[in-house]
């Protein structure tokens, strides 16, 4: 199984909404490692890694999720693993 990374900004409103706490809890239920976290312009950050097939249905799950319909936007990049996180956590 070849890990890659998935680099996602959301837009919209995914601040002060429990976003980055329904993605955490989300992550629970994934193989998957990485951290999510709000940036000052108001976009959310989600930087995940794991097997691709695997990172796919995470995403879908953030999307059918509760603050899926916040969203307007996904700016998706991929890149190879960097294997940098251990865990999922929120970055304040």
């Amino acid at each position: 199984m070849e890990r890659c990374q998935l680099h996602i900004l959301y837009t919209g409103r995914v601040q002060g909404v429990g976003f980055r706490y329904t993605v955490k809890s989300l992550a629970a239920g994934f193989d998957v490692t990485g951290m999510v976290k709000n940036l000052p312009d108001g976009r959310v950050e989600l930087v995940i890694e794991g097997a691709r097939a695997e990172l796919v249905e995470f995403q879908k799950a953030i999307q059918d999720s509760e603050v899926g319909r916040f969203v307007q936007n996904e700016h998706v990049t991929w890149r190879p693993a960097e294997n940098r996180f251990r865990g999922f956590e929120i970055i304040r």
